[in-house]
């Protein structure tokens, strides 16, 4: 598929370079803080699995820019982010990146250290496993994952705060809920609009972190094992996660996003120059250290060595 192609059957591809976004993921972010102002009051943001890097330009023109461009803006005030992955990225304005591990304890050490000691008021997560198509799978090492962050968040996210991750909609979602219900009285599951329609693909919106009384961060992983099991869940009230029919616990599910805007699954004519032609842009910002790198620079070698052998010799 071409790039004027898919230019035409996705709209937010073709708006996210248009407005300079690195990716089309950056109007979720922005759709959800248009339906649930999670950047109100924010000055301590951490965005975990942060590469390529479009959710942190959402976080630097909401948050930092206007701040800096304010006429009462000091050094000292202006909101703080930090993005974490372990895939270097391009550099962002006002974006502190920390290549670090989002299941290692020591990665929020580092991240405390650059708030001088305070806590996040905000943590967001749109990270994602690579799909296989097999979605009960897919939902399950994407809910681990989800869990995983959780070992940042219980350590950086200050009482109150909010936490948006990307989640997979399946059979076992009641269950992740649930787990997040331990730790935020508001957990919304929100699709927006920017979002397809034939994705399973949802972000939980969780809100006023209350950890349970006494909970030390060190213990998430015994707590998890806990409730992950029937067995145990009855202590934590997550047994509800495992009813079926009519005693299943119902999540709170919204569309978000303007629902007479554009529509991810629909193809859109393309804006035609004054000459009648049209000109595809190109991404913002390759990744500039992507996993398959290698994989690519192998596959053009022996490419390149099998035409080397094809050549005809001048002894022949």
């Amino acid at each position: 598929m071409g790039k004027a192609s898919r230019d035409k059957r996705d709209i937010y591809y073709r708006k996210a370079k248009e407005e300079g976004w690195r990716a089309r993921s950056a109007f979720k972010l922005i759709q959800i803080d248009e339906e649930f102002n999670i950047f109100e009051g924010v000055k301590r943001v951490v965005d975990l699995c942060a590469a390529p890097g479009s959710w942190s330009q959402v976080l630097s023109r909401k948050l930092y820019l206007p701040a800096k461009l304010s006429p009462d803006s000091r050094d000292n005030d202006l909101p703080l982010i930090v993005a974490i992955d372990l895939q270097p990225m391009a550099p962002i304005e006002g974006v502190i990146q920390v290549q670090g591990d989002i299941t290692n304890a020591r990665t929020a050490e580092v991240v405390i250290r650059h708030f001088d000691g305070s806590k996040a008021d905000l943590v967001v997560c749109d990270g994602a496993p690579d799909v296989t198509g097999l979605h009960d799978m897919d939902e399950f090492v994407q809910s681990q994952l989800i869990l995983a962050g959780l070992t940042i968040v219980t350590h950086v996210l200050k009482e109150g705060g909010k936490f948006i991750a990307k989640i997979f909609r399946g059979k076992d979602t009641s269950l992740l809920y649930c787990q997040l219900k331990l730790f935020f009285p508001v957990v919304t599951f929100a699709k927006p609009k920017s979002s397809r329609n034939s994705s399973i693909e949802a972000f939980a919106v969780c809100e006023n972190y209350s950890p349970p009384e006494g909970f030390n961060p060190k213990d998430l992983h015994r707590l998890l094992e806990k409730v992950g099991s029937p067995s145990g869940a009855d202590d934590l009230d997550c047994s509800s996660g495992w009813l079926e029919g009519a005693s299943k616990v119902y999540i709170p599910f919204l569309a978000c996003g303007d629902l007479s805007g554009y529509d991810s699954d629909r193809s859109y004519p393309l804006p035609k120059d004054a000459d009648g032609t049209y000109q595809s842009l190109d991404p913002v910002q390759p990744p500039i250290a992507p996993p398959y790198k290698r994989a690519l620079e192998m596959k053009k070698a022996s490419s390149h060595g099998v035409k080397e052998l094809e050549k005809p010799s001048l002894d022949s």
